[in-house]
């Protein structure tokens, strides 16, 4: 393990949630083969059954998410994996969010994020909606922030309530006849659920042990990835019922 890691292990305490949060309920995690040596850095879905994601072990792995097996792992970076999308969009993330024009790369829209670095941002499926997440926390800044594109500047709703720095924030695909719903994942142990247009958290999901939970990745409706430092790559289960819930179904 190397230093740089040793030392986020070392202070993996300050990430755990304090009491409070909400408790899941005890069941079976199934434990596959880990799909990567050292902290998981980045993950993403790639198709209905596949995921790519990327760690401090230098390696870009895809695996088969739904049965925990490891597809191919490419090798060749001499440094660690921080970041992997599949899609790129035209936004520079900064202490301010600014989306531009791939046409003729001028700046279309600007979002005041206060003096917070931004963490992560996603667009929703419509493209009428930005989500931002920043290293606000302890009731300071704006830990992920709704952000409508069609007007300069708008913000929507905040989302509140992370302990430490919330790492990343994705929309997440929307089931008939149920909410909005925006999932964010933070240093301090947690996923949560929320509201999209009321911005209240609908439940909170701790995973001991973890460390810092440093990206999400919706696959469907009812299923995310989370990538930690850690403890891997975490399937979650999310029902969308009349009070929504999270669960922890595998690790790899």
């Amino acid at each position: 393990m190397g230093k740089l890691q040793s030392k986020f292990r070392r202070r993996s305490d300050l990430y755990k949630a304090k009491e409070g949060a909400e408790l899941a309920p005890v069941h079976q995690v199934v434990q596959y083969e880990a799909a990567h040596t050292d902290a998981v850095n980045c993950v993403v879905s790639l198709t209905s059954d596949l995921c790519v994601s990327g760690g401090h072990d230098q390696a870009v792995v895809v695996c088969d998410w739904r049965a925990g097996k490891q597809c191919k792992s490419f090798q060749g970076h001499s440094r660690e994996i921080t970041k992997r999308y599949i899609n790129v969009f035209d936004l520079c993330v900064g202490v301010c969010l600014r989306v531009w024009d791939s046409r003729t790369w001028q700046v279309t829209n600007t979002f005041p994020a206060k003096q917070y670095i931004q963490t992560h941002c996603d667009i929703s499926s419509n493209c009428y909606h930005l989500l931002s997440s920043s290293n606000g926390f302890g009731g300071q800044g704006c830990e992920a922030t709704l952000w409508d594109l069609r007007q300069p500047g708008c913000k929507v709703a905040e989302y509140r309530g992370h302990l430490q720095t919330t790492a990343c924030c994705v929309f997440v695909p929307p089931r008939p006849g149920c909410p909005a719903l925006v999932a964010s994942s933070s240093y301090d142990s947690s996923v949560k659920i929320w509201d999209q247009n009321t911005a209240a958290c609908l439940y909170t999901l701790t995973l001991d042990g973890s460390g810092p939970l440093v990206s999400l990745a919706p696959c469907d409706s009812s299923s995310l990835l989370c990538a930690s430092f850690n403890t891997g790559l975490h399937q979650l289960h999310l029902d969308q019922g009349a009070v929504p819930s999270l669960t922890e179904v595998a690790r790899f």
